[in-house]
């Protein structure tokens, strides 16, 4: 017994078991399922999230590097220069960070133009997103942005709050995660966004870059990260092995 050590747990807060093994599943199932399909299907699997409040600290004093019998100190005190937020998606098949938005927002507009930067990468694939709950990955101009690139008229999808496909959260999710569509989303079950392996980078990302660094300002932040997303696809790049199989979790 090492009663010194915890581990973080997060339980979902979805009611409906069932419902979550069968979500957790199909999640799981797709990234099993990612190179096949785009061997065979030109489909491109990418694992997308949102990374918000990153902090551009700046140390008030340098860092002393390691010596011998000596860590690495670094200065307790800091100033602030804002926040800025990381819109990324992993591709499934080769680990690789593609089409990185970095932004002080999250919006949803903010959303569409990472969508639309990742498939024109490859304008004649097939894309699977696979995203958590956020509103903004199921909003309006979404439908209206993976319509459009299905072929799918306008006025067929009815008036948001109204009527139709863009009636509510649940209608649009669904038109979203049609299996026939050139572009579409698979949803991890509510509050079980450890599921999206992007959140897997973005603990590296924490680790390697953003927990020992100093940032003079929100633009040396941006710089800095867009630069480590090079380093990483350059270098460290590779797929994850997924061995979860979305049934349930025992403690």
């Amino acid at each position: 017994m090492k009663p010194h050590r915890t581990r973080y747990w997060l339980n979902t807060t979805e009611v409906d078991l069932t419902k979550f093994e069968r979500e957790a599943g199909e999640v799981c199932q797709t990234y099993l399922d990612a190179p096949r399909r785009q061997a065979e299907e030109n489909t491109r699997t990418i694992s997308v999230d949102e990374k918000t409040g990153i902090q551009a600290l700046e140390r008030i004093a340098p860092t002393k590097p390691t010596a011998p019998g000596q860590v690495e100190r670094r200065e307790f005190e800091y100033r602030r220069h804002g926040t800025m937020g990381l819109i990324a998606g992993m591709d499934v098949c080769s680990g690789r960070i593609i089409s990185p938005l970095v932004r002080e927002t999250r919006t949803e507009e903010d959303f569409l133009e990472y969508l639309d930067g990742v498939v024109q990468t490859d304008p004649d694939a097939h894309w699977i997103f696979v995203v958590d709950n956020l509103n903004t990955h199921v909003g309006e101009l979404i439908v209206r942005y993976v319509a459009e690139w299905c072929g799918i008229g306008s006025d067929t999808l009815g008036k948001k709050g109204r009527k139709g496909i863009l009636q509510n959260m649940a209608s649009r999710r669904t038109f979203l995660a049609d299996s026939t569509h050139r572009l579409r989303f698979v949803y991890t079950p509510k509050h079980a966004s450890w599921l999206n392996q992007i959140e897997i980078w973005f603990s590296i990302l924490a680790r390697r870059l953003l927990k020992r660094a100093s940032f003079s300002s929100p633009e040396d932040l941006s710089a800095r990260l867009l630069s480590f997303i090079d380093y990483f696809n350059d270098l460290l790049a590779k797929p994850f092995k997924w061995t979860f199989t979305g049934r349930p979790l025992n403690l």
